[in-house]
């Protein structure tokens, strides 16, 4: 078994047919032909089909494992050439949305400062999405919502941070600055979809109080939920990162004492080892987040 196989079946993968994937490996289509056929026969199973394009499931097994390996080969080269204090490489990391738009800007940033030769590729998405790319070893590691129930991840506490009622100036709650539940449940709010983990914490908290709230819309997307209350469609449900800081606006911070705060934490594989980068970018987040936790309304270190 060769690399130059297991990228050439990666490349089928995304690019679906054997003439697309020559291009993008910059060869010929005999040679991407000879690469898989090669492959097949020493595993003794059919990879790609020729019929419909794309992987049979074999195939999709093959190549979970391949991109595992080849990341692995990548992550050889970038822990040798960081050897020292000049990290080099590339990390993927997944970041849950609000986080991403409070702590990026200034994280990457710092990055830059101090390790200027690491890239660095953000993928957004929610816990539920992330968890398992980075099992799957897409991801090097992610900034989740924990608790993560997984014994093959490591996962380190970067802050907690309140779910607070966000609304217009404009709003007739824009007088609180606390309200219960109970009152809250007497107006039609922003909601998650049912069934949503902040839906679910948002119902429960609700429930032990013994109401229940009442949606004017439900919104799947945290951030679109929060634009929406900006913009005076009405006021939402949302983690306190969603509201950075920095922004200025009118609109108002309406605590919600009953909705219990919620942990974040940056997660990572526990074998194989992380790369020197990836480590990097940990060292970074978590000494941004120290920096920045107490100018935040709503975040805890």
């Amino acid at each position: 078994m060769e690399i130059k196989q297991l990228q050439t079946l990666l490349a089928i993968d995304e690019h679906k047919t054997f003439s697309a994937a020559a291009r993008s490996l910059m060869t010929v289509q005999s040679n991407v032909s000879a690469h898989i056929a090669r492959l097949e026969a020493e595993l003794d199973v059919v990879l790609v089909d020729r019929h419909r394009g794309g992987l049979t499931d074999e195939g999709e097994i093959v190549a979970e494992r391949a991109r595992r390996i080849l990341h692995e080969i990548d992550d050889i080269g970038s822990d040798m050439s960081s050897l020292g204090d000049n990290v080099a490489g590339a990390c993927r990391l997944g970041s849950i949305g609000t986080t991403a738009r409070w702590l990026m800007p200034k994280m990457l940033t710092a990055l830059s400062r101090s390790h200027p030769n690491v890239a660095i590729t953000i993928y957004e998405g929610g816990t539920s999405t992330l968890i398992p790319r980075l099992l799957e070893g897409h991801l090097d590691a992610a900034i989740v919502h924990l608790p993560v129930e997984s014994s093959e991840v490591e996962t380190v506490q970067l802050f907690a941070e309140d779910l607070v009622l966000l609304a217009h100036s404009s709003h007739e709650l824009a007088d609180h600055t606390t309200i219960s539940i109970e009152e809250l449940s007497r107006h039609s709010i922003l909601l998650p979809p049912r069934g949503s983990v902040l839906r679910k914490i948002i119902d429960r908290a609700a429930a032990n109080k013994r109401v229940e709230l009442s949606p004017l819309a439900e919104i799947d997307g945290v951030r679109l939920m929060t634009s929406l209350a900006f913009e005076n469609f009405g006021p939402a449900i949302v983690p306190a990162t969603a509201i950075p800081g920095w922004i200025q606006g009118d609109f108002v911070r309406i605590s919600v004492p009953e909705l219990p705060r919620r942990t974040v934490g940056w997660v990572q594989r526990v074998r194989p080892r992380p790369s020197a980068p990836t480590l990097a970018v940990a060292q970074v987040a978590l000494a941004v987040v120290k920096q920045r936790a107490n100018r935040q309304p709503g975040v805890y270190l």
